[in-house]
């Protein structure tokens, strides 16, 4: 997946400017971004902080972790059933 030219901090401070009061179209080329993609932004970050985005991948991250441990966990525990099994 293609990165971002804009942090989130950078998309949160442009949305906040929006949200002040300035025109879309002056947002749009003052930061030479697309009309699209601000309203794809601000559909995706409206009304979040920068700590809350913060907080959101910190438990993104937790999260794959702990579907990854799972996964392995439920591998081991049928290859486990298995040799059980044969045993009997």
């Amino acid at each position: 997946m293609r990165k971002s030219r804009f942090t989130e901090e950078q998309i949160v401070a442009i949305l906040k400017e929006g949200e002040a009061g300035v025109p879309v179209a002056d947002l749009l080329r003052r930061h030479s971004i697309s009309r699209g993609t601000y309203f794809n932004w601000r559909s995706k970050y409206a009304g979040t902080t920068v700590a809350e985005l913060r907080r959101m991948k910190e438990l993104e991250a937790e999260n794959s972790k702990l579907k990854r441990m799972y996964a392995e966990l439920a591998l081991e525990n049928t290859a486990i059933k298995d040799v059980l099994q044969r045993k009997l």
